[in-house]
């Protein structure tokens, strides 16, 4: 991919005046790029940044040429040398608005990768994400809705240790039919009660990624509490589509497109809810489950 090419905002986004003076901080190099219909660009005044930032692209991302953006970002590090009593800054911008400033290009790239998820779960054009995680089991996904600190990925981890096809941890892509899509970015383990994550490749849990669209068999709406054994209820798909709404990112904004692809997965699949103990105790449970 060439990445001298530097993307430019499409003349929609890029006629601010505060982003021209944005514009003549030096940029060298570029990433352009297009993910589930959102075009995203990403600049550096130092080429060997980009070697940092490739892994953390979004997962299914595609080259775009000409590279003409609707989202730009851009990682401004300092330079060798200057003074020692200086602290020298890596400066991240969106747009024109300054998203992080820190002496830590780790913490300035993991900044730009949450804004890179966040990017492409807003702009989507032909796909409604969830919270989720997702498996795939026997040609069928299981869904495990739900927001942050709820246990997804912990679950996602022990489904995929004992066999499952790993879709994603955190956000689910549903097309127009009730389909699942992959969307497998490394999983985010958290290491301790702060909430400090671990990035974990599927291949390091013995798994893979899954690459095709998957119905779906089971939801299960559920979160973790110590000790408690998992006796979930079923759900009528009233109750189901409620649920997968709530877990659904921009439901209000486009409830047509959310109700479309939606409808089929709660009429479809059996949909469960409860709170659940350890997850190597819940596994069998949902892979029974898929059978019904």
């Amino acid at each position: 991919m060439e990445t001298r090419l530097l993307p430019k905002l499409s003349a929609v986004y890029g006629c601010a005046p505060c982003m021209e003076k944005l514009d003549n901080l030096g940029w060298t190099h570029g990433i352009a790029f297009h993910c589930y219909g959102t075009r995203i660009g990403i600049r550096v005044n130092d080429p060997s940044v980009l070697e940092r930032i490739w892994p953390h692209l979004p997962p299914g991302w595609k080259a775009l040429s000409p590279p003409i953006v609707d989202s730009l970002y851009s990682l401004y590090v300092p330079g060798e040398g200057g003074r020692p009593s200086v602290r020298h800054y890596n400066l991240l911008y969106a747009g024109s608005s300054r998203i992080a400033r820190t002496t830590e290009l780790s913490e300035a790239v993991e900044t730009l990768e949450l804004a890179l998820h966040l990017n492409v779960v807003m702009g989507a054009r032909d796909k409604i994400f969830l919270h989720a995680g997702v498996v795939g089991w026997q040609g069928r996904a299981i869904v495990l809705p739900g927001k942050s600190m709820t246990g997804k990925t912990t679950l996602v981890a022990e489904l995929v240790r004992a066999g499952a096809t790993y879709y994603s941890d955190e956000f689910a892509p549903f097309d127009g039919y009730g389909c699942v899509h992959p969307y497998a970015r490394p999983l985010m383990i958290r290491e301790d009660r702060e909430g400090r994550q671990t990035r974990c490749p599927v291949e390091e849990l013995g798994g893979q990624a899954g690459s095709e669209p998957l119905p779906v068999a089971v939801v299960a709406v559920t979160a973790f509490e110590a000790g408690v054994k998992w006796c979930p209820k079923t759900l009528t798909a009233g109750q189901g589509l409620l649920a997968l709404i709530e877990n659904t990112v921009l439901a209000r904004i486009r409830p047509d497109a959310a109700l479309k692809s939606l409808r089929p997965v709660a009429l479809g699949a059996t949909v469960l809810k409860g709170r659940r103990g350890e997850a190597r105790d819940t596994i069998e449970q949902l892979f029974e489950a898929t059978k019904v």
